[in-house]
């Protein structure tokens, strides 16, 4: 979240925005670059970022994903939730909680001039 110090009184309210917010974005609508490893004839690892997905989508594209996923929970449940929300409403809809989040957090502006 950033490189600043924040209380530990604020922990509660941090996780809750993961739980709520940030973690279903990054999940269900932020595309993710996926690498391809390879190593070259001296053994040196070699990355290639050709796939740009979700990771709702890479879990998906796995054979037999429901093997993967909790009791209860099937594919069909994560695609629900995924399209509740367009790409767009999901990241307006974190940025502005993470706005509230962070604004009891803000330090008031500097002025140069006084």
């Amino acid at each position: 979240m950033g490189y600043g110090y924040i209380p530990a009184g604020h922990a509660g309210r941090l996780q809750q925005f993961y739980t709520a917010y940030f973690n279903p974005y990054l999940n269900y609508h932020r595309p993710c670059a996926q690498a391809d490893v390879t190593f070259d004839e001296k053994g040196r690892r070699r990355c290639l970022y050709r796939r740009y997905q979700t990771p709702l989508e890479t879990l998906l594209a796995l054979p037999n994903p429901a093997q993967y996923l909790r009791p209860g929970l099937t594919p069909a449940v994560l695609q629900r939730i995924a399209g509740s929300r367009s790409d767009t409403e999901a990241a307006q809809r974190m940025q502005q909680a993470k706005r509230r989040l962070f604004a009891p957090l803000r330090l008031p502006a500097k002025r140069p001039w006084k």
